[in-house]
């Protein structure tokens, strides 16, 4: 097809090659140093963090969907990556679900946060980490490392937790395996 001519092509190729070379970094269940998928729920996550729109979003508005938060800063080229990851997860999950772009980034880079979603044409929700979650402390203890990925079930828990960059398919794992109503007793098979 050629080389991209465009400053999208040429992103969607630095994007891809980052990509490649960040696919082995393992997921980090919450409070486990395994690299599998947590198996048990953990404790329900409650929040409410400003978004880039001059809104508020709280954990219960999420609540009844299973919720995706990725962790992100402007300045992260794999930031970049796994925000398009997300948002092709976003755009073909079925049943829907719920995500949001929690940025690490102080509340003076606003523009900068603004800037990042709509170069990347993100159609989610866009917050920012008040100082405690930025530092690694608060609601999502020991994360403060871009990218990162924390799946909460319908109710609210936390169920999976992934530091660095993940590709598509893991993601999507991640979400089938901890989804409760994506197995009905009659689909479910021995493994």
């Amino acid at each position: 097809m050629g080389a991209p001519t465009s400053r999208v092509g040429r992103w969607t190729g630095l994007l891809a090659l980052l990509a490649i070379s960040c696919a082995g970094t393992p997921v980090s269940p919450v409070g486990s140093a395994g690299a599998r998928g947590v198996e048990q729920p953990g404790a329900v996550r409650r929040f409410a963090f400003a978004t880039t729109d001059g809104k508020v979003i709280r954990s219960s508005q999420l609540r009844g969907r299973m919720t995706l938060i990725l962790f992100a800063a402007t300045y992260d080229t794999a930031s970049q990556a796994q925000a398009r990851i997300v948002q092709a997860v976003l755009r073909q999950q079925v049943p829907r679900i719920n995500v949001l772009l929690l940025a690490l980034e102080p509340p003076h880079h606003k523009m900068l946060v603004e800037a990042f979603a709509q170069s990347l044409n993100l159609s989610y929700p866009i917050a920012l980490a008040d100082a405690d979650t930025i530092a690694g402390h608060g609601v999502f203890e020991g994360l403060h490392h871009v990218p990162s990925l924390v799946l909460l079930d319908r109710q609210g828990r936390e169920r999976w937790r992934h530091l660095g960059f993940v590709r598509e398919e893991g993601v999507r794992r991640a979400i089938s395996r901890h989804d409760d109503r994506a197995l009905s007793p009659k689909t479910t098979s021995a493994e």
